[in-house]
């Protein structure tokens, strides 16, 4: 789960991380109050959205020369005009895709007289099975072009969890980042605050970029990217608080609904699957015969009908997808189960694309009897290599 900008800073401050005061805005009518209870003489207003790259955006309904979804004021009046421009706006980014996302809510902060800009994040470094520190001294960068053009300046620095972050560790770091002086000694009281909120909320990613150090040579958090773990969030009501479902997929917000893993991608070729692995490789064949997947949706071991018709409208949901892949190597999962949730599935949508179904394995026999049995025109697939080219010829016409 991704929270907001705003949200991340409340949390990482709560641990004594250094932020500006800020103010949230969630209507229009708040942004002249919001303003004015901001010191000056430097007024940053953030656009909210669960994307990054909010500064280099650009809003659809603005001339492309406009400013983007971060933009510096130097003055109340200013700060002003940027936020009700702003505000209600489709913001347009490198992560949001062509359709963008609609700026709900912004955020004004106070401006930082910035000396030098950092980057700091933790994850999970799958490889060597820890939690780990990735920072440079090249901040305010995207980390993907830090770490291709110039590779040495990415320090990534491992924690054991049986000790946590270490004075060692936190020293390690800060001299990774040539901190020294009272940056570095409030350098070192952040690593291991940082790492100790991670590990509390079960964190899967915090970003900070940049982590600034102040003229006067004080660090400060001035911007923080911070996701969670889906799976955690049972341990954390005050966390599940916090979602903003207004910037999730609809059509994923409906498969959580009914605990399905789906997640929406840019294809178009539906998939329903059962099995993450199978999942993925269904994808992978899809583009193999020359086509995209709209989407990867696992409905699990144990699906009901029910699931499996829910499964099917989330994936006819979606106007892009021109046809469907069905794929079910029954295990658990019984396959006159599956084919019972396609036929009702497909006939309350009135489903208008191709539709191929590849059963396999348990109430195999049955579930291709019911699928005959229907009046849907769809085609039956053998294997996973004759139901991805059947499928793809399908959409293209051939």
């Amino acid at each position: 789960m991704n929270i907001h900008e705003y949200q991340a800073k409340a949390i990482l401050k709560s641990y004594g991380a250094a932020v500006a005061q800020g103010a949230v805005i969630t209507g229009a009518d708040q942004i002249d109050k919001a303003v004015d209870s901001m010191p000056g003489p430097v007024w940053v207003v953030k656009s909210q959205i669960h994307a990054g790259g909010r500064g280099k955006g650009t809003f659809k309904e603005l001339p492309p020369e406009a400013k983007g979804g971060v933009r510096v004021s130097f003055s109340s009046e200013e700060a002003k005009a940027n936020a009700k421009e702003m505000f209600g706006k489709t913001l347009v980014t490198a992560q949001t895709g062509a359709a963008g996302k609609t700026v709900n809510r912004l955020y004004i902060e106070a401006g930082a007289d910035i000396g030098r800009e950092l980057y700091l994040s933790i994850l999970v470094d799958r490889a060597v099975g820890k939690v780990a520190f990735v920072v440079s001294t090249e901040g305010g960068m995207d980390i993907e072009t830090v770490a291709h053009d110039t590779p040495e300046k990415i320090h990534s620095v491992a924690i054991n969890h049986s000790t946590g972050c270490t004075d060692a560790d936190a020293a390690t770091l800060a001299d990774a980042l040539a901190l020294d002086g009272t940056a570095r000694e409030e350098g070192i009281a952040l690593f291991k605050a940082l790492y100790q909120a991670f590990t509390e909320k079960d964190m899967s990613l915090l970003e900070i970029n940049p982590l600034v150090v102040t003229k006067d040579n004080h660090v400060q958090v001035l911007d923080a990217k911070v996701s969670f773990d889906n799976n955690a969030l049972f341990r954390h009501p005050d966390i599940m608080e916090l979602r903003d479902i207004t910037e999730e997929d609809p059509k994923e917000l409906e498969a959580s609904k009914y605990d399905l893993a789906y997640i929406a991608l840019d294809g178009d070729i539906g998939c329903m699957v059962n099995g993450a692995g199978l999942a993925m490789a269904t994808m992978d064949i899809i583009k193999l015969y020359g086509s995209e997947p709209a989407n990867f949706l696992d409905v699990g071991g144990g699906a009901s009908k029910e699931k499996v018709t829910a499964a099917f409208k989330i994936i006819t949901a979606d106007p892009n997808v021109k046809g469907i892949l069905v794929n079910i190597f029954g295990g658990i999962m019984r396959c006159d189960v599956i084919a019972e949730g396609v036929v009702q599935a497909a006939k309350d949508v009135k489903l208008s694309v191709p539709l191929v179904v590849r059963l396999e394995g348990t109430k195999v026999a049955e579930g291709k009897a019911i699928l005959e049995a229907s009046d849907l025109d769809l085609i039956a697939a053998d294997d996973l290599n004759d139901a991805a080219e059947k499928i793809v010829k399908a959409v293209k016409g051939n």
